[in-house]
């Protein structure tokens, strides 16, 4: 599920998906594949593809109508058994959206570049401001699976399933909450920071240091796993496929959900 980029040129009949954002600012993803990508790659953006719009609930990054991501995603030539690459600058945590949305539609999921962007540049990968056509494809619709609303979630809680805030610890502990109206967590939750899935230059930090993530968190048969609107939860939830855990799933609209029911 990951990919060098060094390998990159031999995977030619891949479709390449640059997954680049900032929370801190919307834009900022598209200003950076106007000025540059991988080429032959297309853009998707997490606020208007990759996410429906804001409602009173439902979280910041509400799941996107599925219909509505099938169809972005045949424009770009991608059906449900195409090979995808995917990456970003964000040590996975925007790439790792697209490919959960992807996995959780029955899709074969996209492979992630280990160490995003800045790896491809570290290896004189050459970049291009092209953008490329689009195509007219459809495909059968089909609808997301592996995740759970508000609604369901005690019900997981009580059937024995652990419950994984996936947030820098100071937010997990109401210390510090720069986004969300509420501090805190979801009773019950335990911490494991999705940054722990890599190490500074955005590369899967490997086996021995995901189980040292993980702890005893890895005895659950099943962990409902959130962060602040089930974005980097993804990184979590990509960390537990690469031990082959299978059985996890995502709370959609996570912390920022929960809170807006307080």
């Amino acid at each position: 599920m990951l990919i060098e980029a060094e390998a990159l040129d031999a995977a030619q009949d891949a479709v390449i998906v640059d997954c680049r954002f900032s929370l801190a600012d919307a834009d900022e993803g598209r200003r950076l594949y106007a000025a540059g990508h991988i080429p032959g790659a297309f853009y998707l953006d997490l606020n208007l593809e990759l996410s429906s719009p804001v409602q009173k609930h439902g979280g910041r990054h509400p799941l996107p109508e599925s219909g509505a991501l099938q169809a972005r995603l045949a424009q770009c030539g991608i059906g449900p058994d195409t090979e995808v690459i995917a990456y970003d600058a964000s040590r996975f945590a925007f790439a790792s959206r697209l490919w959960w949305l992807m996995r959780s539609l029955g899709y074969r999921p996209p492979r992630l570049l280990n160490g995003g962007y800045a790896a491809w540049l570290a290896c004189d990968g050459v970049t291009e401001t092209r953008t490329p056509a689009l195509r007219d494809s459809a495909y059968p619709p089909r609808k997301f699976s592996g995740y759970c609303d508000i609604g369901d979630l005690t019900e997981l809680q009580a059937s024995g399933a652990l419950l994984v805030d996936s947030r820098e610890t100071p937010r997990y502990q109401g210390v510090d909450e720069p986004i969300d109206p509420v501090a805190g967590h979801i009773p019950g939750a335990v911490n494991h920071p999705w940054q722990g899935v890599t190490d500074e230059a955005g590369r899967y930090s490997g086996p021995a240091a995901q189980r040292e993530h993980w702890g005893d968190s890895l005895n659950s048969a099943q962990m409902v796993v959130y962060c602040g609107s089930g974005v980097t939860a993804c990184v979590n939830l990509f960390s537990l496929s690469l031990m082959g855990r299978e059985n996890d799933i995502l709370y959609a609209g996570s912390w920022s959900d929960w809170c807006s029911y307080l």
